[in-house]
This record gives structure tokens, sequence and C-alpha cells, in this order.
């Protein structure tokens, strides 16, 4: 019975049509590395954006990860979901350029400043709250911005498994193959990324059932 199991799975990953393109790309096929490229380098530069919260950086990394999968090609093997495969690449990249970039401003920022683009998300929560708790309704754009503040607050690792569950819709297992991690980490990263975002976004939700009905922007 177990035996059997890899071959089940195989055959899973292999019905995944980029799965399919991908083995066309491995066989030479310019084609079909095109239609990948086309199919996933927005939604890899919006993850990429959310963590990194700068475009120019999010479309290097993600022209990057598309020159790994085009090197790794010859290497390339159907063990997983495309989408699993791609996003642990990306993952990758993404903390190697979060900690060059802690390391470059621990050099170049004294501890006490908050860094070259003003106040730090959480600070900037602290000092708007007040301001942002007005009877009006916080229009999209405002809504917005604060969930983009919420998730600033997020450690990296949250962030990402939320991104990649929310945005993404990827189970907790595919999460897990593409972050490295076990499955009992992964729910663990969410329930704790879902209750720093509960806590930070709450005194926004709960005023008057205008801001309620906005509450869909948030991740869940």
């Amino acid at each position: 019975m177990s035996a059997a199991t890899p071959d089940i799975d195989q055959n899973a990953w292999l019905r995944d049509p980029d799965v399919q393109r991908m083995l066309l790309v491995r066989g030479g096929d310019e084609a079909a590395f095109a239609e990948l490229v086309e199919a996933w380098q927005d939604r890899l530069i919006g993850i990429f954006s959310h963590v990194l919260h700068d475009t120019a950086s999010a479309e290097d990394l993600a022209q990057e990860t598309f020159l790994r999968v085009y090197r790794a090609r010859l290497r390339y093997e159907p063990t997983a979901k495309f989408s699993t495969w791609l996003f642990r690449i990306a993952n990758n990249l993404a903390t190697n350029r979060k900690l060059s970039v802690s390391r470059r401003k621990e050099v170049s920022f004294k501890v006490t400043e908050s860094g070259p683009l003003g106040p730090r998300p959480e600070e900037q929560l602290a000092a708007e709250k007040s301001a942002l708790m007005p009877t009006r309704q916080l229009d999209s754009q405002e809504m917005r911005e604060i969930v983009r503040q919420a998730l600033d607050t997020l450690n990296d690792r949250q962030r990402m498994a939320l991104l990649l569950n929310k945005f993404e819709h990827m189970s907790y297992t595919d999460i897990a193959a593409s972050m490295d991690l076990t499955v009992p980490a992964v729910k663990s990263l969410l329930t704790r990324a879902r209750e720093n975002l509960r806590i930070q976004l709450e005194p926004y939700l709960s005023g008057t059932s205008g801001q309620k009905s906005r509450t869909n922007d948030a991740p869940q």
C-alpha cells in the first residue's frame, strides 16, 4: 500500500498544467517557459512587493526566480506542484534579500533611527491610530494601507505563510514544502499571524457597521 503512494502523488502532480509546461521546458521548449513566466510573473511580483515594499526589488527577484527555474530545467523532476517548487525558490530568494538588507541597515543606520523611509510600520500604526478612528467610514484606500501596515508587523515567516495561504490559496502541505517547514509549524505560523493581525486591526474594524463591511480587505 505504502509503495503505491508516491505513484499516486506523482500522477497528481503530473496533472498540474504548469508541471507539464515545465517538463516541456526541460525538453527544450522555449515557448512553454514563456508561458510559465506569463502565468506567474505578476503573482511573484505581488508576493515580493508585500515582503520587500519595493517594486523595483520585487521585479528583480521575480526575474531572478525565473532565471533559477530556467537554469534548473535539465535537473527538474516533478516531485511537487509547480507552484510549490516555484515558491520554494522565491521564499529562499526573499529570505536572502531581507537578510542582506538587514545587514546593510545595521551598518548604515543607528539603532535609534527609524530608517530611511521614516517610521517603521509598527510606529506608524501606533502614531496614527487615533487619527484613523473618526466617526466617518474608512475608504478602501485607507483600509488597504491599514492592512498593509498590519502585515508589516508580522515577522517574515508569518507574512510569507499568510500571503501564500491567503493570496495563492496554497494548502498547509504545499506551504510547508515551499518554506521547508513541517505542516504543524505552518499551522502555528498562520495561527500566530492571524492573531497578530486581529490585534492590530481590531481598533479599526470594531467601529461602525460601515467600517465592518470593509473587513474583507484583511487576510483571514
